[in-house]
């Protein structure tokens, strides 16, 4: 749903009028991790995973991305938010949020012409917090709306004792000391007061406040709990693979594909179709194991006129033969298998962020980051998991492609 179709600011805000505007900056140079803000995580950019999480809060009317770069602004178009293009003059490493958060605010409201100064509560929503929820952003937008908060923004529950090095005070020697706490006493954790961790994840503010104060704490400022556990603002390379491997569990489980969201289905093939064993007899023929249930779930899909493709690196006549037997188009013996999808869609007119690409390995990942949902068979290696939006429960060669088709068609209309 684009933002001009979202119910009226009334509905949604309690103030009989104005916008409630999330605006998620995201430019292109980043040092720590190049090309951050669209790396994938699940399967999905970091700019698309902050564009849907605000579209999905309730409270928010109006979703905007600030870039200076087209491929951040296209990915961003695509999950459904409007693009402010990004002045040189903010873009740099000493850019703050705030005045990219000013210039979109400015500029969103002249792209559609409201009002200058009908946006009621502008929000900043970091891209770099990959597990941010459409709860939060409705809470921090509540706290200003119907709490009575000038500003808020998330923050965590925090139970750790800070230590810094140097010198406590003026005069005193050299010496790690406590921070938030003295480090001659080392009280029980119910026993401290309640310390609470700022999130980096989500803030809001009065909007015309903001606009006078230039900076997001003016004022009386709330405090919105989350959950800690999805904490994570990505920094460093580190930070990126450490919220890839979590993902799968913080991600919602709801996180499969529909008919809705698919208009091609392209498999790899050793590894997906099979178990990744080859049996070779004393003449050098080989042989491999597929499942039956796949060859089913293959069927489904192409009565429910859903174009299937096969697509492998090997040059092997069992490929081929498999292909025939399903009754599907093949391209094996591809060194560049993205470079191949991406000609087949072009060709087939289908775009690519509507096609489901199944796979266990690491030639995979070029696929996985054309498509729109890349999916990872159970068992597949590590780093092809963590980049996957979807992972069945089922290994390659036993059953995975039958689940598949089950997430599209429905379990009975793949039996």
């Amino acid at each position: 749903m684009s933002s001009s179709e979202r119910p009226p600011a009334q509905a949604q805000d309690g103030h009989g009028g104005g916008s409630v505007l999330a605006v998620i900056p995201a430019r292109g140079g980043s040092k720590g991790v190049p090309g951050k803000n669209l790396a994938p995580v699940g399967g999905v950019p970091l700019v698309a995973r902050a564009v849907e999480a605000c579209r999905r809060a309730r409270r928010v009317t109006g979703v905007v991305v600030s870039t200076d770069d087209p491929s951040i602004a296209q990915a961003a178009r695509t999950a459904g938010a409007d693009v402010v293009l990004r002045p040189a003059a903010i873009a740099g490493d000493t850019a703050t949020s705030e005045a990219a958060v000013l210039h979109a605010m400015d500029a969103y409201e002249a792209m559609t012409g409201a009002e200058p100064g009908s946006t009621v509560v502008v929000l900043l929503v970091q891209c770099t917090s990959p597990f941010v929820t459409a709860e939060e952003i409705d809470g921090v937008v509540a706290a200003v709306t119907e709490g009575g908060a000038d500003t808020a923004h998330t923050v965590a529950p925090f139970h750790g004792f800070i230590w810094r090095e140097g010198a406590a005070e003026p005069g005193a020697g050299a010496c790690a000391y406590g921070v938030n706490h003295d480090k001659a006493t080392r009280p029980r954790r119910q026993d401290r007061p309640q310390d609470l961790l700022e999130t980096g994840t989500a803030y809001a503010m009065r909007a015309a406040g903001f606009r006078a104060a230039g900076h997001r704490f003016f004022g009386r400022t709330a405090l919105v709990r989350t959950d800690p556990a999805k904490v994570l603002e990505i920094d460093e390379p580190a930070d990126l693979a450490r919220a890839r491997a979590l993902a799968p569990l913080l991600d919602p489980t709801a996180a499969t594909p529909t008919r809705d969201d698919v208009d091609a289905v392209v498999l790899d093939f050793d590894g997906t179709q099979t178990d990744d064993r080859v049996l070779i007899d004393a003449d050098g023929r080989e042989a491999v194991t597929v499942h039956r249930g796949d060859g089913l779930g293959i069927a489904a899909l192409r009565r429910a006129g859903l174009p299937v493709l096969i697509l492998s690196t090997e040059t092997n006549p069992v490929v081929a033969a498999r292909a025939r037997k399903l009754d599907v188009p093949v391209l094996h013996g591809i060194d560049r298998k993205d470079l191949a999808l991406k000609q087949w869609c072009e060709e087939n007119g289908i775009a690519p962020e509507r096609v489901l690409y199944a796979g266990n390995d690491v030639n995979d990942l070029p696929c996985f980051g054309l498509v729109g949902w890349p999916v990872a068979v159970a068992g597949a290696h590590d780093v092809v998991r963590a980049a996957a939006r979807a992972i069945t429960t089922a290994e390659g060669g036993r059953g995975a492609i039958r689940e598949i088709a089950a997430w599209l068609l429905g379990p009975a209309l793949a039996r």
